[in-house]
């Protein structure tokens, strides 16, 4: 320790003042604090980023949510042709759109997510209701063929089924060009 030198002693780096009142020494520091402005500006600037984060991951959740139900109704299409070429003989696929759900070769109604809507283009005589479209598998796997809509917003996937083949393939159609 250094000895003390005038009115002020040095301990370390740190410099005390007699003469000051310590009072005066820790409103010298507060002052070099956030004042209230700034640390509203700072919880503003936090809110905002959750907020472009929240929408970003609902949109995820709602694309994956849409993707799994084309996979799972192109599922259901592949298990139908399925049993028409096991069981030999001629198996259907309904598809209601009123009632936004389908029906395979089980016969289980199946409903789609909500916020999901669905279409589709089959030929007239695969129409046996109003809102009601189907398509039809053959013993040799083929199919009257095809496409089941999904719409969810501005996105949609289209479950084609191939007439020739029986074919079904999902297609994002926001992935093609």
């Amino acid at each position: 320790m250094k000895p003390a030198i005038g009115n002020r002693q040095e301990i370390g780096t740190a410099r005390f003042h007699a003469n000051r009142p310590r009072c005066e020494l820790f409103r010298s520091r507060r002052a070099r604090g956030f004042t209230l402005l700034e640390m509203l500006v700072v919880i503003v600037l936090i809110g905002l980023a959750a907020v472009a984060v929240s929408v970003s991951v609902t949109r995820g959740l709602a694309g994956a949510r849409v993707r799994a139900a084309s996979s799972e109704l192109a599922g259901a299409l592949r298990a139908t042709r399925a049993q028409a070429i096991v069981h030999a003989n001629e198996q259907t696929f309904d598809v209601d759109t009123r009632a936004n759900s389908y029906q395979g070769a089980n016969h289980r109604d199946v409903a789609l997510p909500k916020g999901l809507e669905v279409s589709i283009t089959s030929a007239k005589e695969d129409q046996p209701g109003e809102h009601v479209g189907r398509i039809r598998f053959f013993p040799d796997g083929s199919s009257t063929g095809g496409r089941i809509t999904l719409k969810a917003g501005r996105r949609e996937w289209h479950v084609n089924v191939s007439w020739l083949t029986g074919e079904v393939r999902v297609v994002d159609t926001a992935a093609v060009p």
